[in-house]
Parts: C-alpha cells; structure tokens; sequence
C-alpha cells in the first residue's frame, strides 16, 4: 500500500513536486494552535506570516530582479499547500502576497516594483487590496470612488463620495495594513477614464489612520477570524501622481490621459485579467480545505464501528455501508478530478503568452472557482455529518473547516455571477471578443450571429480524440463518457443561443432573466467536460500501473456520478432510457464498493503533515 500511496502522490504533484514538498515542509514549521481569542489569533496569523516570509515563501512568484524566483505557477501550487493549514494564515498570505503584491506587480511599473516588491516580500510593507465596496460587489466596473487628478498639486484625491462606495471586507486593513491598492474611477481633465489602481497609504509609521483615512474593523465573522477584515473611507485623501498603478492607463504632468490599450471596456478587462492568479488560488486553496476534510472522514469511517453483522456480533465499520461509501467516495472521485483540472489551470497561468491565451485562462478560472469551492462547501458539510457528533466537536477540525470555507463561494467572484461570465465567454467567443459583460450586449451578439457552438478540447487532445471516436457504448468505456460530456455541452449552448436569440431591444431583459437557469447549465456543463478531459490527461501521465489502474476506476466514479447527478437532462433528451439511467446508479454503486479498499490510500496520497491533522477522528 505504501508503494501505491507514493505512485499515486506523484502523479498527485506533478509538475512544481518539488516546489510542492518544499512548501509542505515549511509548513510543517508552522505550529497549530486552536480557539484563540480574535485578537490572539490575527497577532499569531501576523507572526507566522514572518515565518512563511524568513521561509521564502513570498518569493516564489516575484520577479528575480528584485529577489524573486519569477515562478508564478509555483506561487499558486504553494498557495494551495497553505490550505493544509490554518486557513486563516491562508488567506492572509494571499491577501499579502498575491492580491496586494500581486496588484503592484502586474497594474504597476519598473519603478512601483523597485519601491514596494522588496518590502512586500519582506512583510515590512504590509498591504491591502481594497477593491470591493459595500454597494459594488461582483459589479468592479461600476464602483463608485472616485481619484480625481488635480494638474495645478500634480496630485490624485481619493474620495468616497457616499455610504456605498465605502471600501468593505478588505482583509489585512483593521489591524496590520500600512497601503493599500484602490480601485478607483479615475478622473481628469473633468472626464472619466474608468477604474484603475492607486497605492494609498492607509496608516502612518505608527500605526494610526492616515490622515483622511477611516478605518473599521467588520467585527466576527463566522470563520476566518485571524484575518483583520476591515472598512476603509476615504475623505479627499491626496496621493502623488506617482501612486497611479500605470501600467495600462496613465495621466501626464498636465492631466492628459494616455493608455496602450483602446477602449475603456478592452482597458478594464486587461487590467483586472492580470489578475486571475487570485481566482485560480482560491480554486486551489478551497481543494486543499476538502482533501483535508475527506481525510478525516474516511479515517473516521474506517474506524467507527455502528450496529453489529447478523450471525458475527461485530459491529459493522461504517465505510462498509454503501450509503457511507455514496457520501464519501463520489465527492472523493469529483477532488481528484478538480485537482487534475486545477494543476492544468495553474500551468496555462505560468505558459500564456498572448491575449487569446489569457482570455480563455480567465474563463476557465472563473468557471472552475465556481465549481471547487461549491464542491468544497458541500463536501466539507458532508464529511461534518459523515462523522456525526464527533464532526461537530471544535477539536476534530471539520467545524472550523466549514466556517472558514464558507465564504470562498462569494470572494474573488461571486460564483453565480463567474458561471455567467463563463457563459458569455462561450456565446460570445470569447477569446476573440472582448466587450461588456452586461447581458444585453451578450444578447445583441448572439441575436446578430450565427453561433457555431465548437467543443474545443483542453488536454492531451491526441488522446481524447482517439478515445472518442473508438469508443463503444459501454459506460466504463472512457470514450463514451467523454462523448456524452461533449455531447451535452454542445447540445445545452447551442439551445441557450437559440433562446437569447429571440430577444429584441423591448424585451432583452425579460429573455435573459427568464433563462438564467440555462446560462448557468451551460457553464456547469462546460465545467464538467474540462474537468473529465484534465483527468483523462492525468491517467495518461501515469507511469506506475497499479496507480493508473486505480485512477482509472476513480475517473469511472467521477463520471458516472456527474452523469448520475444530472439524470434529469439525459433522459430528457433522449442520452439514456430509463433501463440504462437505473444501470448508471448500479454502476457507481459497484464502483464506490471497488474503491472503498482503497479509501484510505487515496486520502493519504494527498500528502497532508500529520501535525495539521491532529485530532481525535483522525488518530
């Protein structure tokens, strides 16, 4: 078992191994600590985020010219091994690292990196990233701050003109923060040039507001707790023309504006593509808290005895029980693939190189976010009353699993809006049309096109094509579950462009609200077809049998479950009669039975430091 938990890491690690293992041993040097007063637990979050720092984990994805590694793809892998730990420490390095720094790096220029990276890496300049404001959420291209050029000072006046248009919920900000990027509608010359970036100093060397500057703590929250969530206004604050992040948009001495990019629509989704990083984070953070989750619950379930065998007076180990196995080991199958389909989303964040590229990097971002931190949400919740009483005491770690979790379906995107922009992206061929992302304007192009719904295929395409077109109509036959994921994407998108395209310009709204049950179908289904691809690429990678050949039956399980869970639409639409719709829930039935043997070697492969699994389920 030892020889098969270790093949099975390694394909688990894939490419940034040793990046990842490294990362797992610093985190080891992180000691957890549990139940901390707020106050305690932001103080103990601050000292191990100087851990992290003297580790040199902040270093992994900043540029080599100012001490760096220049590894972005191995920033994100690092990330997601964060989330083995305390996911407040997570977050908060995330925050730091990622979306500040991140901020700086991309929106900035030569000369913003060589005066903020170094002590952004350092932890000397801690920062926030105050995008979000209390009446703008999801809607960036709308928020209500204003930074108003003023030629005569040479100087930007951040202001925020009402209640709304407060900045909310930015981590780092009640406690430790010194600057803060701000997103902000950029004025000058009496015009608006659309959102762009500032660096604001929030508090002074001593710690106090800076002046103009009102800072609020957001009090408890329902987890996540060592970060200092905090409200930010500001009261005609000035900042140097200096602070302006220029990268995409700049104002001259004199006021003029200027931007390489034309258009402010085209402006705007360049600036905020830079950084999907955060996104695909998340994606992988939230994958990390599940992995965790499962691990304690098939420990629990292997070692939990209820209710005795007739004929042998044992009790029955509760992981024996088909319907523990259906709780478990389906939600199991599915962080498998989404790991696959994550690592395949890291590596196209560090390879792109063009904007088409990056256009469908941030589609795919959005769509998989949506999808793994759903799946977290529900799984974590799942493996809570897999392991009854016990998954309810703080000490087993799944309580405090659950309530820092919870809020990752809403942060970085809102989850129901990214399936929308993921929708779009697919009606409106994305990668060749940027334009605005309201509705009506999706909706005017697909009324004034006709749209060729294409499946194209994300990974090992050579193999999946094979698979395909040999398949048979067995359901273990992987070219027949490819096929009927491709089939059912094409035929839904294709029935969502005929719907919008009845609209006109008197009802386009009532259209568009009348089939958002559709639109977020579609890019579920999308979702499901990437996801079943990067597993099948990953089985392709294997060079251990034994492995592969496990992997193979948990591929099955992943998608006859996902096909299982969507019955409705394949019956419906003729894919399955209702003989072969009962021999698909057979199926995953004999599949959860096959796999659960194993339960415990496909948990231990993930890698996690026994420290961070220390709890009383999980001896």
């Amino acid at each position: 078992m030892a020889e098969l938990t270790e093949a099975l890491r390694e394909l688990l690690d894939g490419r940034w191994a040793g990046l990842r293992r490294d990362s797992l041993d610093l985190l080891g040097k992180v000691a957890p600590v549990r139940d901390l007063p707020r106050e305690e637990h932001r103080a103990w979050v601050l000292e191990q985020m100087r851990v992290l720092a003297e580790g040199g984990h902040a270093l992994i994805g900043f540029p080599p010219e100012h001490g760096g590694h220049g590894d972005v793809g191995g920033s994100v892998v690092a990330f997601e091994v964060l989330g083995f730990g305390d996911l407040s420490l997570m977050v908060k390095a995330g925050v730091q690292w990622g979306l500040f720094g991140g901020a700086v790096q991309a929106l900035g220029t030569e000369e913003h990196h060589a005066r903020y990276l170094p002590g952004i890496m350092s932890m000397e300049l801690p920062g926030c990233f105050a995008m979000t404001e209390t009446g703008h959420g999801s809607d960036v291209q709308h928020l209500r701050t204003t930074a108003t050029y003023d030629p005569e000072a040479r100087e930007f006046v951040v202001h925020t003109p009402d209640e709304g248009a407060r900045k909310d919920y930015i981590g780092n900000a009640a406690r430790d923060g010194r600057l803060a990027v701000v997103f902000a509608q950029l004025v000058t010359g009496g015009e608006e040039h659309g959102v762009h970036a500032l660096v604001v100093p929030i508090r002074d060397g001593e710690g106090r507001p800076a002046p103009g500057v009102t800072i609020e703590d957001c009090g408890p929250k329902a987890g996540l707790n060592g970060v200092d969530n905090g409200r930010l206004t500001f009261d005609r604050v000035r900042v140097p023309r200096s602070a302006l992040l220029n990268r995409y948009g700049d104002v001259a001495p004199d006021g003029t504006y200027s931007s390489p990019v034309e258009g402010r629509g085209r402006r705007f989704f360049t600036m905020l593509g830079t950084l999907v990083r955060g996104r695909i984070s998340v994606a992988g953070g939230a994958g990390s808290a599940t992995k965790k989750a499962l691990t304690l619950a098939v420990r629990y379930g292997e070692r939990r005895r209820q209710f005795p065998r007739p004929g042998s007076g044992e009790e029955v180990v509760v992981l024996d029980y088909l319907a523990h196995q259906r709780r478990l080991l389906p939600a199991l199958a599915q962080t498998y693939a989404l790991h696959f389909a994550q690592e395949e989303l890291v590596s196209a964040l560090h390879d792109v190189s063009d904007d088409r590229g990056r256009r469908e990097l941030e589609s795919r971002a959005a769509g998989l976010k949506a999808v793994a931190t759903g799946h977290a949400t529900r799984t974590i919740q799942e493996c809570r009353e897999a392991c009854g009483g016990a998954g309810y005491l703080a000490e087993n770690l799944l309580p405090a699993l659950k309530a820092d979790t919870d809020v990752f379906t809403t942060f970085e995107g809102d989850n129901t809006v990214l399936l929308q922009l993921v929708a779009k992206g697919l009606l409106t061929s994305y990668r060749d049309h940027v334009g605005d992302l309201d509705p009506w304007g999706v909706i005017r192009f697909v009324a004034d096109q006709a749209v060729n719904v294409v499946i194209e295929r994300t990974a090992a395409r050579a193999l999946i094509d094979r698979l395909v077109s040999g398949s048979s109509d067995a359901l273990l036959d992987r070219g027949w579950q490819l096929r009927q994921f491709e089939d059912r994407e094409r035929h839904v998108l294709e029935g969502l462009a005929r719907r919008l395209r009845r609209a006109s310009a008197d009802d386009a709204f009532e259209v568009f609200n009348a089939a958002q049950d559709h639109v977020l179908h579609a890019a579920r289904v999308h979702v499901d077809r990437v996801v079943l691809e990067a597993f099948v690429a990953a089985l392709g990678r294997g060079t251990d049998p034994a492995a592969t050949e496990l992997l193979g039956r948990v591929c099955d399980l992943y998608a006859l479950s996902v096909v299982e869970a969507d019955r409705a639409w394949f019956l419906e639409h003729g894919r399955l009669t209702p003989q072969r719709s009962k021999a698909v829930t057979q199926a995953v039935n004999e599949l959860c039975g096959q796999l659960r043997p194993h339960a415990r070697t496909l948990v231990d492969a993930f890698g996690i430091p026994e420290t961070w699994l220390a709890s009383p389920i999980a001896m």
